[in-house]
């Protein structure tokens, strides 16, 4: 039988006879199926093989451009990426969507509803991830040659799963049916090392050189996923490293009976790569993480030095060709790992490899909790890393030597230098070590930077005063507006053209039309659709009935108690115990709408969630509420369940303890989809509020320097907490079991640790939260001016594009020069 005739690729915008014709001929010879017999899944596999099909040719044009120009690549090392579903991501970039939407519906199956079933690439937690997500596609978008590293976990973070009112975590079994963006690439394929010894070996010249044999070593595989920017003018690589054992079973022990030690140690190679965050409060788990941070680091700077050298011959010329950008501390190992690789492996003098990796690595500081910045056990770091742990030392060294140089350098100055903290059981200071490794160290928003500069990294900046810079978050419009609200995208287009698609900042045009009533009830009805849809999605999944009329107030993040979801429960109790002595008093119906997941051993958060599921079943039973107070909290939020809760948000909650919140991205997606934003002077509210106008935001509570004096001068709750009698009633009908009759006790540590410290300032916050509350309800009365202010925010938080921001990174610290699209020019 002769082959069937090839067909190419599907262009951009391509019309839906051509694209059916590539549908059929996938179902056919990529799923093996029928029309006639397929499911949903085959014809979701049989799509995403036509759109994988029309990134392949851009993919591979985009690898040899950058190989034929010998321009510099950006090499983004992140433990998380965030980036959800791709079908429907891809398609839109592609110009798909539609073409795709029309040869579907002719075979009788629904775009969306195929769609849905796609699951979520579980590859992170939060904003950390969702933020390298969105970088690796704008760096697609904006020509930048890049690629990003991680770890392809096998389950991810945990789904979670709400069980009498307790999150119980379960498992996330998102490759448990393939993956069909990716691509095993099985000539990448690296050894990493763990434990041993280092011993000395003469080399020729006579000196004694070090040398690592480790005791065990695993295999790093990779596995490519292509990222397509908008309109298919370029196209990334995020390269996922799984762990393999080098002998899959030892078969001696196999065939003598022991058929569970023949493969313990594939279990233990391949555990390295199995989930996301491991449970770190046992020395096996911190182990495991440490492990993963090193398999990860090691493999990628090993693959692109291995790049570079095949490319370009001299690991010399390494900083004009690589940047190597860190996010977060978790691959912070890669400064005492590239210097390793480089004189270890490559020959170099320590001298050469120190400049070097100095030059090449950047570091992204996303916290100002001194808990959040990781430090290891040196005892751990000895046994598993004896030569990094060598080469730490040896960096020491040299930085307390100049350390000591500076005028006023006394042991209080050194010590809080020191990349060996001595204070708290001898442990490495993982933050401190990429600061010194790095050329650039960047906060994510103009507050954290500043705070940087003054409280975790002060005694650094006194040493390197010019290495700390600025680089405001963003994020991806297209996710974040195109695709998550068709509705208002295509609303705005109709009103200002297609310009914003290409350039974020050209939404400004929409404010000159704020005050046309025509575009308010239009803006409305856009919104009053998407509730609507959340509403539907909230029934389905909580079996709560909410009124998508009322105002939708929305406090959607991970769980931690510096993001104060307890100021907002709390407020909520109050406000349910108001609304019953005198519902006449609040005419504005709201729907308070949490969701987020707690760390697996993360107990006060946890604790949290189930105090917010416990305060709803009570609120929404009781027939003197109302309806005028309704509590929904969603499970397992994820970016596909954020895509539709963000584009029905009336109000953002950004209501973190001010000086915390290092940017927050939330906070733009939901002023993007034009809610209106309640928060705190804390992390990027500070330069949403100046772009959008102190008038189109509500900020209440104290600021950053009002909480350090605060605390400076003795702050103490218990008194604020008896001066707050709206406070005082909640937090006594919640101590004495109101929402936990079956066991009044459950709240009582809670409770008492804001009698006993708030760290995070609840108690003195909630007064002037509750106000701003209640300034909200008597906005949301006047419809004409929440709509306007609503328009606003959209309008003016184009610059949030993550393509700025890696325009400002590869300026400023990577120094590549972005690819200038001929529709940008102007």
């Amino acid at each position: 039988m002769p082959a069937a005739p090839a067909v190419e690729a599907p262009p951009l915008g391509a019309r839906a006879s051509v694209v059916r014709e590539q549908l059929l001929r996938k179902l056919t010879y990529a799923v093996g199926k029928d029309p006639f017999v397929a499911r949903r899944y085959d014809w979701l596999l049989a799509a995403s093989h036509v759109v994988r099909d029309a990134i392949i040719d851009r993919w591979i044009a985009s690898t040899r451009e950058t190989y034929r120009s010998g321009r510099k690549r950006v090499y983004y090392l992140s433990l998380e990426f965030l980036i959800g579903r791709l079908f429907r991501d891809a398609a839109s970039n592609l110009d798909l969507l539609e073409p795709l939407r029309e040869a579907l519906a002719s075979f009788g199956v629904a775009l969306d509803d195929i769609a849905e079933i796609e699951p979520d690439a579980a590859l992170g937690n939060g904003g950390l991830g969702r933020l390298a997500a969105c970088f690796i596609e704008s760096m697609a978008t904006v020509g930048i040659p890049a690629m990003g590293y991680g770890i392809r976990y096998e389950h991810g973070l945990f789904r979670q799963e709400i069980v009498d009112g307790r999150q119980v975590e379960v498992p996330e079994d998102w490759l448990s049916h393939g993956n069909p963006w990716e691509f095993e690439r099985r000539e990448a394929a690296y050894e990493i090392g763990f434990g041993g010894a280092v011993e000395g070996r003469e080399d020729w010249d006579g000196a004694t050189k070090p040398t690592w044999k480790p005791a065990e070593r695993v295999i790093a595989v990779a596995y490519d996923t292509p990222i397509v920017g908008w309109k298919g003018k370029s196209v990334t690589t995020l390269r996922l490293w799984a762990a393999r054992a080098i002998d899959p079973m030892r078969l001696e022990a196999f065939n003598q009976g022991d058929h569970l030690g023949a493969v313990t140690e594939r279990m233990r190679a391949e555990s390295i790569s199995r989930v996301l965050y491991p449970a770190d409060s046992t020395p096996a788990g911190q182990e495991l993480r440490l492990r993963q941070e090193f398999f990860f680091t090691s493999a990628s700077l090993q693959d692109l030095l291995r790049r570079h050298v095949q490319q370009f011959g001299d690991v010399r010329s390494l900083p004009e060709h690589a940047a190597v950008q860190l996010n977060d501390t978790h691959p912070a190992i890669a400064v005492a790992e590239l210097i390793r690789l480089l004189v270890d492996v490559h020959g170099l003098s320590w001298e050469e490899a120190a400049t070097l990796t100095r030059e090449t690595i950047s570091y992204t500081n996303h916290t100002l909790l001194p808990e959040a910045l990781e430090t290891w056990p040196v005892h751990l770091m000895e046994r598993l890393l004896p030569r990094h742990m060598q080469i730490i030392y040896a960096i020491n060294a040299r930085l307390l030597a100049d350390a000591r140089r500076l005028p006023g350098a006394d042991d209080a100055f050194i010590a809080a230098v020191s990349l060996i903290d001595e204070s708290n059981g001898r442990r490495v200071r993982m933050g401190n070590l990429a600061f010194i490794g790095s050329h650039k160290v960047n906060g994510v928003s103009a507050l954290h930077t500043a705070l940087m500069k003054e409280t975790v990294f002060a005694p650094l900046a006194r040493l390197h005063p010019d290495r700390i810079v600025n680089k405001t978050n963003g994020i991806t419009p297209r996710r974040w507006l195109f695709q998550a609200n068709p509705g208002l995208t295509a609303l705005i287009r109709e009103t200002i053209g297609d310009r914003f698609m290409e350039d974020a900042t050209a939404l400004s045009d929409l404010a000159r039309h704020a005050d046309d009533a025509s575009l308010q009830e239009a803006f409305a009805a856009v919104k009053q659709a998407n509730k609507q849809r959340l509403a539907a999605l909230i029934g389905e999944r909580t079996g709560v009935r909410v009124d998508p009329s009322a105002l939708f107030d929305v406090q959607v993040k991970r769980i931690h108690e510096y993001k104060r979801q307890l100021l907002n429960i709390l407020e909520a109790v109050a406000l349910y115990d108001a609304i019953r002595a005198d519902p006449d008093r609040f005419p504005v119906p709201r729907v308070k709408v949490f969701a987020g997941k707690a760390a697996a051993s993360y107990w006060r958060a946890k604790l949290i969630i189930r105090l917010i599921n416990d305060v709803a079943r009570v609120v929404n039973a009781d027939p003197a509420v109302q309806g005028k107070l309704k509590i929904v909290f969603l499970p397992n939020y994820n970016v596909s369940l954020a895509e539709r809760i963000i584009p029905a948000a009336d109000l953002s909650e950004q209501i973190s303890t001010a000086g915390m919140e290092a940017s927050g991205t939330g906070n733009m997606k939901l002023a993007l989809n034009g809610a209106i934003t309640i928060g705190t002077l804390d992390g990027a509210n500070v330069e949403i509020r100046d772009l959008v106008g102190a008038e189109n935001i509500i900020i209440f509570g104290l600021c950053a320097e009002e909480v350090t004096a605060l605390r400076a001068r003795g702050y103490d709750p218990r008194a604020t907490i008896e001066a707050t009698a709206a406070l005082k009633d909640a937090l006594e009908a919640i101590a004495q079991g109101l929402f936990s009759p079956d066991e009044p006790g459950r709240y009582g540590e809670l409770v008492g640790s804001l009698y006993g410290g708030d760290h995070f300032m609840v108690a003195a916050d909630f007064a002037a939260y509750a106000e701003a509350q209640r300034q909200v309800d008597r906005l949301w009365q006047d419809q004409v001016t929440w709509r306007r202010k609503a328009i606003l925010n959209t309008a003016h938080v184009g610059w949030f594009s993550s393509d700025r921001t890696v325009r400002e990174y590869a300026e400023e610290i990577w120094r590549v020069r972005p690819r200038v699209s001929p529709d940008l020019q102007s």
